[in-house]
C-alpha cells in the first residue's frame, strides 16, 4: 500500500533515509523529542507501510501537517484528499506545497536566520541581535499565560540559553549588561513558573536563584521583588502556606517604596497564604493593603511588558475572592463578586487573559456556591475547566480542582447524585498531572 505519508514525501522529493532524516530532526529538535528512526525503520514506513510505534508519530504529525492516522491511510490521487491536522482549508501556493508546509520551511529559515545574526557579531555583540532577543523576549512573556507551556517551551529555553551564552562570551559592552542581566532574569523567572506548572518544584525553586541572581546584576528592585512573589506562588501551590506567606512578605518589604503592581500582588499572595492557614485577620487585612495600593500604582516598566509581569485589576479581584474562598466564607456579596470576575476572564480576546486564572476564578465560584448548596451552578461553574485540553491542565489548575472536589466530599450534599458525579469527574481530570500534551 503506498501511504500519503509516502507521497507527501515523494511530493518533496525526498525519497531517501539521507534526505529524510535532516527534516525530521530539526522537527523533532524543536519538540524535544530525543528518538531518531534507524535507516531500515524508515525504509519499513516509506517502502512497506509498517505503521511507526508512538514515539515517532508526534514528529511525523507535526512535520508533515496531518494527523497520525491520515498519514497511514492509503494514497489518494495527485494531490491529497485529507484535511490537515492544524488547518481547515489546505491552501496550496503551487501542486504539493500547502500553507503548513510553507509555515514549516519559512519557520525553519528563520531559526537559521536568527543563528547567523546571534553568531555574527564575532568581537562585540551588536544592536540587532539585543533587539531580536528583547522582541523575543516579550513575545515569551505575552503568551506565557495564553498559551499551553508545551508551545513556548523549547524558545523559552533556547532563548534563555542564548541570552547566558552571551553573558558569559566576554563579547558584551559595559552598557548593555544591565539589559542582558535583566532578560536573564526574566527569562529564569518564565522557566521556574514552567518547572512549577509540571510540578518540578525543586527546579523551579533553583531557577527562581537564577533569576535573582541575574536581577541583582541587573540592579531592578521591581524585579527582585517579582521573583520573592514567584517563591511565595511555587510555595502555595506546594501546599506550603507558612512559606508563601514569609516569601511574599519578604517581597512586600523589597517593594515597599515601589508603584508599580508588583506591590499589590505581593499583598495579594500573602492574603491567600494566610487564607489557608485561617488566619482571616491577617488575610482581610492584606487585602485591604493590597486596595490601598491600587488606588496610588503607577505602571512601571514590568507592567507595560505585561503577561505574568503585571497585576491587573481583574487579577487582583481574583485573588481577593480566592483568599475568601479558602477561609470557607460565601455570601451573596462574595459570590456576585466572584461571578464579576469570572465573566471578566470569560473573555479571551482581553489583554489580561490567561487560561489559568479563568480556570482559578471558576473554581472559586463553585466552591462559593457550594457553601450556598448549590451543586448545580457549582457544576455549571466547574464545566469549562473540566474540559480544558491535557496540555492547558497545570499544576495550580489541579489543585484548584482538588479543592471543589474536597469540598464536595465534605459538604452536606455529597450524597446527592450531582455531587456524586461531578466529585468522580474532578477525580479523573489529572490523571498524572500532565501540563504537556500526552
Amino acid at each position: 500500500m503506498r501511504t500519503l505519508f509516502r507521497q507527501l514525501l515523494e511530493q518533496r522529493d525526498v525519497r531517501s533515509y539521507s534526505d529524510f532524516v535532516p527534516l525530521y530532526r530539526t522537527v523533532a529538535e524543536r519538540l524535544g523529542e530525543a528518538a531518531q528512526p534507524s535507516k531500515t525503520t524508515f525504509e519499513a514506513w516509506f517502502y512497506k507501510g509498517r505503521r511507526p510505534m508512538k514515539t515517532y508519530r508526534r514528529v511525523l504529525e507535526v512535520m508533515l501537517g496531518y494527523s497520525f492516522e491520515q498519514l497511514w491511510r492509503e494514497a489518494p490521487g495527485e494531490e491529497p484528499a485529507f484535511t490537515p491536522v492544524r488547518t481547515s482549508s489546505p491552501l496550496h501556493a503551487d501542486p504539493g506545497v500547502d500553507l503548513i508546509d510553507m509555515k514549516r520551511m519559512g519557520a525553519m529559515a528563520a531559526a537559521r536566520a536568527r543563528e547567523f545574526l546571534l553568531g555574527a557579531d564575532q568581537a562585540r555583540i551588536g544592536e540587532d541581535t539585543l533587539n531580536l532577543l528583547n522582541d523575543e523576549v516579550r513575545r515569551l512573556i505575552r503568551e506565557y499565560p495564553r498559551k499551553p507551556l508545551s508551545t513556548l517551551w523549547p524558545d523559552l529555553l533556547q532563548t534563555q540559553a542564548e541570552v547566558f551564552r552571551i553573558l558569559e562570551s566576554g563579547r558584551v559592552r559595559p552598557t548593555q549588561l544591565r539589559d542582558l542581566n535583566f532578560s536573564g532574569a526574566v527569562l529564569s523567572f518564565l522557566v521556574a513558573k514552567g518547572f512549577n506548572d509540571i510540578e518540578d518544584r525543586y527546579q523551579a525553586m533553583v531557577m527562581t536563584r537564577v533569576a535573582a541572581a541575574c536581577a541583582r546584576d541587573a540592579e531592578h528592585t521591581g524585579l527582585i521583588a517579582l521573583i520573592e512573589g514567584l517563591k511565595s506562588l511555587i510555595a502555595y501551590w506546594a501546599d506550603q502556606p507558612s512559606a508563601a506567606l514569609h516569601y511574599a512578605r519578604q517581597g512586600s518589604e523589597t517593594a515597599m517604596n515601589l508603584r508599580g503592581t508588583v506591590g499589590p500582588w505581593l499583598l495579594g499572595l500573602q492574603s491567600r497564604a494566610a487564607a489557608v492557614l485561617g488566619d482571616a485577620e491577617t488575610s482581610r487585612a492584606a487585602s485591604r493593603q493590597a486596595a490601598d495600593r491600587r488606588d496610588r500604582v503607577v505602571l512601571d516598566d514590568l507592567d507595560e511588558l505585561g503577561g505574568l509581569l503585571t497585576y491587573t485589576p481583574e487579577k487582583q479581584q481574583y485573588y481577593t475572592v480566592e483568599a475568601e474562598a479558602l477561609l470557607g466564607h460565601g455570601n451573596a456579596d462574595l459570590t456576585a463578586q466572584a461571578e464579576q470576575a469570572t465573566e471578566a476572564f470569560s473573555d479571551q480576546n482581553a489583554p489580561y487573559w490567561a487560561f489559568g486564572d479563568e480556570a482559578g476564578v471558576r473554581c472559586d465560584l463553585a466552591l462559593l456556591r457550594l457553601y450556598a448548596g448549590d451543586i448545580e451552578g457549582a457544576a455549571e461553574a466547574l464545566r469549562w475547566v473540566l474540559e480544558l485540553p491535557y496540555s492547558h491542565r497545570n499544576n495550580g489548575i489541579v489543585v484548584s480542582a482538588q479543592r471543589v472536589r474536597h469540598a464536595i466530599m465534605s459538604g452536606p450534599a455529597r450524597d446527592a447524585l450531582l455531587a456524586r458525579q461531578l466529585g468522580q469527574e474532578i477525580e479523573v481530570f489529572p490523571p498524572a498531572r500532565p501540563a504537556l500534551p500526552r
